[in-house]
């Protein structure tokens, strides 16, 4: 299992010249939330890993310690990437490879009892579609809250913010299915 490696985004950063307050202005991301990040004190959310990798012209990858191969089609059980939001109980596992000129990205999500994860959308256009394989998830579009128990599946325009939450007394975990790249 690949982890996520903040001092990959430090890295980055310097080879493009810019520094923390420079990254901060084009990604949109704080620069007391990006020193957090590559001193690995924060793993961030995966918004915030998208917004720092358009930034920095790359893709979230890039992050990662050990990145999949650009030219296979298959992640083996144990080496996908994870992004662990410690504070709010949220894992994205990504179970889909790097691989150039792909359409789709393929996330699993899994909350914690009682978290949330809140999507902010950063490009235009484009679906995105969940389904829960364990737990209940609480998804809430434009006010509107769809409850989705294991073996339902959503279907959501991806310009529209939108909140997953844990209403289970398990973990819940859902698959997610997106285009364009979040990621």
């Amino acid at each position: 299992m690949t982890q996520f490696n903040g001092s990959k985004l430090r890295e980055l950063r310097n080879e493009k010249q810019l520094s923390i307050a420079k990254l901060s202005t084009i990604s949109d991301v704080s620069t007391g939330l990006i020193s957090q990040i590559e001193r690995d004190l924060v793993v961030p959310s995966a918004l915030i890993l998208f917004r720092l990798a358009q930034a920095l012209e790359t893709d979230m990858y890039a992050f990662f310690e050990d990145t999949p191969p650009e030219d296979t089609p298959i992640i083996r059980k144990g080496s996908h990437s994870l992004l662990t939001a410690q504070e709010n109980g949220c894992i994205h596992k990504i179970l889909c490879p790097d691989n150039p000129g792909r359409m789709l990205d393929f996330v699993e999500l899994t909350l914690k009892k009682g978290c949330s994860y809140d999507y902010r959308p950063s490009f235009a256009q484009g679906e995105t579609c969940g389904y829960v394989t364990q737990g209940t998830l609480q998804v809430t579009v434009k006010g509107r809250v769809y409850t989705l128990q294991e073996g339902d599946s959503i279907t959501l325009d991806s310009t529209l913010p939108h909140q997953c939450k844990n209403t289970s007394d398990t973990d819940s975990v859902s698959v997610w299915v997106m285009t364009p790249k979040y990621f």
